[in-house]
């Protein structure tokens, strides 16, 4: 994967559409890591410590595409993935262990997650190679959505679904 033939404008653009997924990767791992802290349901915990790691690893992944394209890979999570982890917490509080709302709003970060990948994959300026690891990443993600949708709609986790 060497892309130093491209105008370092394009390495550019590659890494800002890269560094936007990797922060919601952060934005997911600390998301489903604060999650698994604060449920007691043994199923779910180890759901969302698996989905906490996967996101690492697909954060990871991207960060060196990103040294690889010669630019400098995001490190943190986005401000509004502070507030999702945030709000993930309070409704814990909140709620005390309603599964069903606490997989609602993983559902909502995980619909913020597919959107942004849709838009990495619509982004003109990626090339065919970088493409394809992105392809894989939103295939997970996507996965990981519709576990999280079917979840907190079966019966187990939805109140109103009995």
């Amino acid at each position: 994967m060497n892309h130093s033939h491209l105008p370092e404008e394009t390495r550019e653009q590659i890494s800002d559409e890269l560094n936007n997924l990797i922060a919601i990767c952060k934005d997911g791992q600390a998301g489903y890591k604060a999650a698994a802290e604060d449920t007691d349901d043994v199923i779910l915990k180890g759901l969302f410590q698996e989905l906490s790691e996967q996101r690492a690893h697909c954060a990871n992944e991207l960060q060196n595409v990103v040294s690889l394209l010669g630019n400098s890979p995001r490190e943190s999570s986005s401000v509004t993935g502070t507030l999702h982890r945030r709000w993930i917490d309070i409704k814990s509080l909140l709620v005390k262990n309603d599964a069903h709302a606490v997989l609602a709003e993983c559902e909502r970060g995980e619909d913020a997650a597919v959107a942004a990948y849709r838009k990495a994959l619509d982004a003109a300026v990626i090339p065919p190679d970088i493409k394809n690891i992105i392809t894989s990443q939103a295939a997970d993600v996507q996965a990981a959505h519709d576990k999280i949708r079917d979840l907190r709609d079966s019966p187990a986790y939805d109140k109103n679904a009995a």
